[in-house]
Parts: structure tokens; sequence; C-alpha cells
């Protein structure tokens, strides 16, 4: 492969990383984002308890953390929520809240 060529190749790789980095920073959820999620899977799991209003409790109740590319929420010290690229992933760990 020509030098030139393997110059190009690595420019656009660059280019390509870039975008991704750029766009995950912009689409990085936000903690109403995560907040919505927990209060949705909260009332997925048990409509009782969506009901009831667990899920928004437990959403007023977690810290907000951003980590530039990707964010997530805790609870007393355990991840409830992950986000990244404007997704929100409720974990399970949160049943023991």
């Amino acid at each position: 492969m020509p030098q030139a060529s393997k110059a190009s190749r690595a420019l656009q790789i660059t280019a390509a990383l870039a975008v991704l980095v750029a766009a995950a920073a912009l689409l990085n959820p936000s903690a109403e984002q995560h907040r919505k999620r927990i209060q949705d899977a909260v009332a997925e799991r048990s409509p009782l308890a969506g009901a009831l209003g667990v899920g928004a409790l437990a959403a007023f109740v977690s810290n907000y953390h951003s980590v530039g590319l990707a964010s997530y929420t805790s609870i007393r010290g355990r991840t409830v929520s992950v986000g990244f690229m404007g997704m929100v992933f409720v974990l399970d760990s949160h049943k023991d809240v």
C-alpha cells in the first residue's frame, strides 16, 4: 500500500472516531432521561409499585453522574441506570433499594 494511501486511511479513521466521540458527548442522556426511564422500568416490572409511585421515589433519590461520553445514576452507592448515545438502560440492582 502506498504511503499516501496509508495516510489517507489513517485520516479517515481519525475523522470517524472524532465524529463518534462528538456524537456520544452530544447524545449523553440527561438526569431527567435517567429518572424517566427508572420510573418506567419500575412500573413495567410491577404495576402496583408504579401506581404507588415507587419509581418516582427511586428516581428522585438517585444521584446522576456524567463521565462525558456516558452517564449513570446511583442510589446509596449502587448503580441503577447507565446511559450512552441517547439510550438509558435500567439495571436490576435497584430491586434491592
